[in-house]
């Protein structure tokens, strides 16, 4: 069961997927989303094939294939996948194996819990090291609170933790076009939650630096390459060309499962080409794939689109990575991989 996302804010609908290809077709609707959340869901999925008797194999690779970007949905599948073969394995049956999927799924999901708040420490107390004593002004893109988390989130949850400490004076919020997810989404977190928030077009964010509205950037990342290049919402990198200009500090908050060793260099990531449908029209929340009742044009008829779901910000222009396991200052490959041989030092222990 999930709250799909592509309902919100209007309404909070929960989502029942009863097979894998429902969880698959929501993952590719974003009615799920979120780097962190997409491994939690993967990982349950392969947890509901194994309880349905499905083939786990086919499933996990069906999951894997969802979205190609986001490597925490494939780390989320192969992990619990892991823990259900391993299972088998050792002889187990078809119901004891699904059991231990499905206690792999939740130990995954406990843990996003926990390296969320850990995320959120190590992020409050890098931005208490380079802007000391004073309240904050934060400017984030997308979405990246408990929509995309089994905890309250990756760069919001460092927003929220200093909102908690009296210290934000304004969340600075990207619309984040063309889903709207820092509109829809974002703001929807900050106005639960009692942040003091302002919502913005995505292109009005330069004329912010330059009044010197902005003290620090907060995204999140969808893959980190070995080299300490970020793959997050299109849209980013954009920021952290204005953010290295106006001398304001760009950071990212991703949990070290994000981290993808085995991609080299941000030329490296494969980015996910959406449809260019979602730059051109303007459907309704919630509609279902197909049914055109309702959706407005924004271009003319037939007009090419370029629709990227993610940039790739190169880690010159990134000020630090915070993770679970601390932060890194400057970004470079070297550090990167020391801060997950900490992680998996500490994942075996």
């Amino acid at each position: 069961m999930l709250l799909d996302q592509t309902r919100l804010p209007a309404e909070e609908v929960e989502l029942v997927c009863t097979d894998v290809p429902a969880l698959v077709q929501a993952i590719r609707t974003l009615a799920v989303r979120g780097a962190p959340l997409l491994g939690i869901a993967g990982g349950y999925g392969v947890a509901l094939a194994a309880a349905r008797g499905y083939d786990v194999a086919e499933a996990a690779g069906l999951l894997e294939r969802a979205r190609p970007t986001a490597v925490n949905l494939a780390y989320g599948v192969r992990r619990v996948a892991a823990a259900y073969w391993e299972a088998v394995r050792k002889g187990a049956g078809a119901e004891a194996a699904a059991a231990a999927a499905l206690a792999g799924a939740r130990a995954l999901h406990r843990e996003d819990a926990q390296a969320s708040g850990r995320m959120a420490e190590y992020g409050e107390a890098l931005l208490e090291e380079l802007l000391p004593g004073r309240g904050y002004q934060l400017l984030t893109h997308c979405n990246t609170g408990a929509l995309v988390s089994g905890g309250e989130g990756t760069a919001f949850a460092v927003a929220l933790r200093v909102h908690r400490q009296g210290r934000l004076r304004r969340l600075w919020v990207d619309e984040t076009r063309p889903l709207l997810q820092g509109a829809r989404l974002t703001a929807y977190e900050a106005a639960r939650n009692g942040l003091a928030y302002s919502l913005l077009t995505d292109n009005a964010a330069g004329s912010l630096f330059a009044a010197g509205e902005v003290d620090a950037v907060l995204i999140g990342a969808d893959r980190i390459a070995a080299d300490g290049s970020v793959a997050n919402k299109v849209g980013s990198y954009p920021l952290a060309v204005l953010a290295k200009y106006h001398h304001v500090p760009f950071i990212v908050v991703a949990p070290t499962t994000t981290v993808d060793l085995e991609t080299p260099d941000g030329a490296s990531i494969t980015v996910e080409q959406r449809s260019g449908k979602e730059v051109t029209e303007l459907t309704p929340a919630g509609s279902v794939p197909g049914d055109d009742r309702g959706v407005r044009a924004l271009a003319p008829l037939g007009a090419p689109a370029y629709n990227p779901a993610f940039d790739v910000t190169p880690p010159e222009l990134i000020t630090a990575i915070v993770t679970e396991e601390g932060s890194i200052s400057p970004v470079t490959g070297v550090a990167l991989a020391e801060l997950c041989a900490r992680s998996s030092q500490v994942t075996m222990g």
